[in-house]
């Protein structure tokens, strides 16, 4: 009798599959509302993240951020204000092309959705009437409101990926910490009794499609795609 294929298992959530709720103890989002000054009281390593994070206190109260490079405790930052100064937080309508920022809003007053891990950035490309075009660490550009709001800085933690991990236990606690499995078994490579795509009998690259009303444990390769086949 086979097993329940990884899918099954991490929809039924057993210890392997179930971050611990501490390391997500931190909730990294701006206030609705900014002004004056802040000060960074705390530098903070959380295991959700990749990036150390930042404890900033203000006259409402504190909040946490992503750390850019170069951030020290008792350092002042400006919160909505329009002067370019790492760490500054400043609405994109104010910051100059090709400057590099972090932790940008996807809508105005969503608390900062994109760039957040280890030293990246993202830059102002062009600005075109209402919208601002982000080039983000991808090489892909993004449509934005200029009422979005950005860090001003390059995310700190860079180099993290350069140094090898040696050993397998290392990457091992690595993933369990974020809460993946490691290491991944490839589905081909499997039985056909533990996964769909298993034995070796049909082992081409073609992409298979679940059916929308496919049971857990069988919906694997491609899930409700737009279309399918080569594009013309």
């Amino acid at each position: 009798m086979g097993k329940r294929i990884i899918t099954q298992a991490r929809g039924k959530g057993s210890h392997t599959y179930r971050v611990k709720k501490k390391a997500f103890r931190f909730k990294l989002q701006y206030p609705a509302k900014l002004s004056g000054e802040g000060t960074v009281i705390k530098l903070l390593d959380s295991a959700a993240h990749s990036v150390p994070l930042a404890k900033i206190k203000y006259t409402d109260g504190s909040f946490y951020i992503p750390a850019f490079k170069n951030m020290v405790e008792g350092q002042k930052i400006n919160l909505n204000a329009k002067e370019i100064k790492d760490g500054n937080i400043v609405k994109l309508k104010d910051i100059p092309l090709k400057t590099k920022i972090y932790d940008i809003e996807s809508r105005p007053g969503d608390g900062g959705v994109f760039i957040k891990t280890a030293g990246n950035c993202a830059e102002i490309t062009r600005i075109v009437g209402e919208n601002i075009f982000v080039l983000m660490p991808s090489k892909k550009e993004k449509k934005l409101n200029k009422n979005c709001r950005a860090i001003i800085g390059v995310t700190a933690g860079a180099g993290r990926l350069d140094k090898p991990v040696v050993k397998a236990g290392k990457k091992f606690h690595i993933k369990k910490s974020k809460s993946k499995l490691w290491p991944r078994t490839s589905a081909v490579k499997m039985n056909a009794i533990d996964h769909p795509f298993g034995s070796g009998r049909s082992k081409n690259p073609k992409s298979k499609i679940a059916k929308r009303n496919a049971p857990p444990g069988r919906k694997v390769g491609l899930l409700r795609p737009r279309r399918t086949g080569r594009k013309k």
